[in-house]
C-alpha cells in the first residue's frame, strides 16, 4: 500500500569538532577538513502526499524565507526522478538559523530521504548524495547518515565512529552570513592538512575530542565580525574550562562530559541560564548516527 504520509521526522544539528581551510579552489569554494558530529538538537518535518504535483511548505515554527532548501530539495527530487507526486512539508524549526549548526541543510536531507519513501522511489544513498550536493556542501553529510571526516568543499565523506558526548552549545542572538566570514581578509586559508589513511583508526583517537585538538580557523574572522562569538565562547570557557564555534555560524559549543548526566552543568539547568534577549541554550547529546539511517540503500 503506498504511504499517504510520513509524520515526525527528525532533521539534527551538527558540530564541526575542528574546521579547517585548507585553501580556495578557483570557483572560489574553499577546501576544508572537518569532523561533524550529530547532535539531538532537531527540527521536526511532517510529510504529506499530494497527487497534484504541487509542493507546499507550512512553518509550524519561526517563518522560513520562501524558497527555501527544502522546497528546492523537493523540487529537484522531483525533476529528476520525474515522479509526479507533490508534498506538504510542514516544518517546525527548532535549530536556530545563522548558527553554523547545519539546520537548513539537514532539514533538506531529511526532505529527500522522505520523499525518496513517499513517493516511492527507494533510491540508493548513492544516487542522493549528488542531488545533496547541488543543494549545498553540508546536505550530503545529512544523507550520509553518520558521523564524518569531510574533506574537500564537504562532499567527501568518511564515516566515524566517535563515542557518545555531551556538549554545552550557546547560540547568541546575532547571525552570521557565511559569505561575510569566508570573504574575510584575516582568514587563514592554508592550515597544513590532516592525513586520513586507511580505516581511521588514528583518527578516530585524535577525533575523540578529549584533549580538544584543532580549531576552528573561521572563528577569529567571526569574532572580528561578531564580538556575540567572542563573548559566548569566554561564558563557555568559564563554565566547562573549553569552547570553539561550530562551523560558519555564531553558535559556540563545549565539551560537558561523556557520562550519562553531564559533568558541571544538567540539561535543566543550562536551560534556565538567564540569558540576554534572543540568546538560546542547550545541553545536548552526541548521535551515533541518523535518525534516518535506514531510508536510503
Amino acid at each position: 500500500m503506498a504511504l499517504l504520509a510520513l509524520h515526525d521526522l527528525p532533521a539534527p544539528a551538527k558540530l564541526n569538532l575542528f574546521l579547517h581551510i585548507l585553501g580556495r579552489r578557483a570557483d572560489g569554494y574553499h577546501l576544508l577538513q572537518s569532523p561533524f558530529v550529530l547532535i539531538d538538537w532537531c527540527d521536526t518535518l511532517h510529510l504529506e502526499r499530494r497527487a497534484d504535483g504541487q509542493l507546499q511548505r507550512h512553518d509550524l515554527g519561526p517563518p522560513l524565507p520562501a524558497d527555501d532548501l527544502c522546497l528546492r530539495a523537493a523540487r529537484l527530487l522531483q525533476a529528476e526522478s520525474g515522479s509526479t507526486w507533490g508534498a506538504d512539508i510542514h516544518i517546525l524549526k527548532r535549530v536556530p538559523s545563522g548558527a553554523g549548526m547545519g539546520g537548513g541543510s539537514s532539514d533538506a536531507a531529511t526532505t529527500l530521504l522522505g520523499l525518496n519513501q513517499l513517493w516511492g522511489l527507494h533510491w540508493p544513498r548513492e544516487r542522493l548524495l549528488p542531488l545533496g550536493a547541488r543543494l549545498g556542501a553540508d546536505v550530503p553529510f545529512f544523507i550520509g547518515g553518520h558521523n564524518a571526516f569531510v574533506e574537500g568543499i564537504g562532499e567527501r565523506l568518511q564515516p566515524i565512529t566517535l563515542p557518545v558526548q555531551w556538549y554545552a552549545v550557546l547560540k547568541p542572538a546575532a547571525s552570521l552570513p557565511t559569505a561575510q566570514i569566508f570573504a574575510h581578509p584575516g582568514l587563514t586559508r592554508d592550515t597544513e592538512p590532516v592525513i586520513v589513511e586507511g580505516s581511521l583508526d588514528d583518527a578516530q583517537r585524535m577525533l575523540a575530542w578529549s584533549s580538544g585538538w584543532g580549531r576552528n580557523d573561521l572563528q577569529p574572522p567571526a569574532e572580528d565580525r561578531c564580538p556575540e562569538v567572542a563573548q559566548a565562547a569566554r561564558w563557555l570557557e568559564d563554565l566547562f574550562g573549553n569552547s570553539r564555534m561550530t562551523g560558519s555560524g555564531s553558535a559556540v559549543f563545549a565539551r560537558a562530559g561523556m557520562d550519562e548526566v553531564p559533568t558541571v552543568m544538567t540539561p535543566a539547568e543550562m536551560s534556565a541560564q538567564k540569558l540576554a534577549p534572543g540568546w538560546e541554550a542547550r545541553m545536548c547529546r552526541s548521535l551515533a548516527q541518523h535518525p534516518l539511517v535506514g531510508w536510503a540503500g
